[in-house]
């Protein structure tokens, strides 16, 4: 009779930097998963406001880095830390659905040749603050199922990796504190297939304020175009054509509003390229129309716009730094093989 074979020890790490609004929640829900055996390690990134004492309330490992120094670091400070056969990072503004971590497992277990099963987000916020929040990650739902299957990129905010597979890629660039994520899934996908189920999903506590989430997507689209430049090709999956066009054809949208000053037949240009950012992502704004009615579908579409105007923006600005910076160029080429393990960090908690 053949002895049925333990199930692996799962390490989930949650960063965490000053999120005091969500991390009680994140720590539940990873608490409360059906899989076991699994262990919680929170890595705080010497955080300012009151998430730190809320993540020592709970059973679990909690970590802090020297000094304040990344997402990237804090996710590499527990890796480091973990004795699980397979590591899911979980960022602490998510709180997973009870299931995630024994479907994500399933998953790496039927399909062996995965380097990562990365999740997706739910249609509604973990904390509902404001419209604008809702429609964030009611826009990050529909990206993420329009970007099933292989992708070469990672969802690093909600993704299970077997330890053999990091260990293969290496750690998280601890340089990046922005686009560390993009950079590590260029790496993985040259090696092992990374893959988007919506079987594995989690509720995401996104931005609530329009200014601070479109200089957020502005800057992370700045710091990937040396990444852009580099392999010269569209991403697989979230990065897609009609995608891309739309999103220029956003920004063109408010270039070409000054001519119109000049001549009224100028909007037929403005409305030609609203009609073309609309159509790159049709099936998205059915899908808001559908589930949410035509006034909440008017203000989506604004806040939307206003989305793909930010990114179009920061890839216009990175392209014209990547011409004349040599530094921007090489802003993901840097030696830093050698950062391979963390400082050691410091031990605020206890384990379960």
């Amino acid at each position: 009779m053949t002895t049925p074979t333990a199930n692996p020890l799962v390490s989930v790490i949650i960063p965490n930097y000053n999120y005091g609004n969500s991390i009680g929640k994140c720590i539940d829900a990873a608490l409360g998963q059906t899989y076991q055996p699994i262990e919680v390690i929170v890595v705080d990134d010497h955080s300012t406001d009151d998430s730190l004492a809320k993540a020592r309330q709970r059973p679990v490992t909690v970590l802090q880095t020297p000094r304040n120094s990344g997402v990237a670091v804090a996710r590499n400070t527990g890796a480091a830390a973990a004795r699980g056969e397979i590591l899911f990072f979980v960022d602490s503004d998510v709180a997973l659905r009870p299931d995630a971590v024994e479907l994500a497992v399933a998953e790496l277990a039927a399909h062996p040749e995965y380097g990562a099963v990365c999740g997706i987000y739910e249609e509604d916020p973990l904390i509902r603050d404001s419209i604008v929040e809702e429609c964030r990650v009611l826009q990050a739902y529909c990206w993420r199922m329009a970007s099933l299957g292989e992708v070469s990129f990672l969802f690093s905010s909600l993704t299970a990796i077997p330890r053999r597979v990091f260990e293969e890629v290496g750690p998280f660039n601890p340089r990046l504190r922005q686009t560390e994520e993009v950079d590590y899934g260029e790496r993985m996908s040259a090696r092992h297939q990374i893959m988007v189920t919506d079987q594995v999903r989690g509720w995401h506590d996104d931005d609530d304020e329009l200014w601070p989430l479109l200089h957020k997507l502005y800057r992370r689209a700045r710091l990937r175009v040396p990444l852009f430049a580099r392999r010269r090709r569209f991403a697989k999956g979230f990065e897609s054509p009609a995608r891309s066009f739309g999103t220029v054809a956003a920004l063109g949208v408010l270039a070409s509003l000054p001519l119109a000053v000049l001549h009224p037949a100028w909007l037929l240009l403005t409305a030609a390229l609203f009609g073309i950012s609309l159509s790159a992502d049709a099936e998205m704004y059915r899908h808001v129309r559908r589930r949410k009615g035509l006034p909440f579908l008017a203000v989506f579409t604004a806040v939307a716009f206003g989305t793909n105007v930010a990114i179009a923006a920061g890839i216009a600005v990175g392209a014209l730094q990547w011409l004349v910076s040599r530094d921007f160029r090489r802003l993901y080429d840097a030696d830093w093989s050698a950062a391979r393990t963390p400082s050691s960090p410091t031990m605020v908690g206890t384990t379960a």
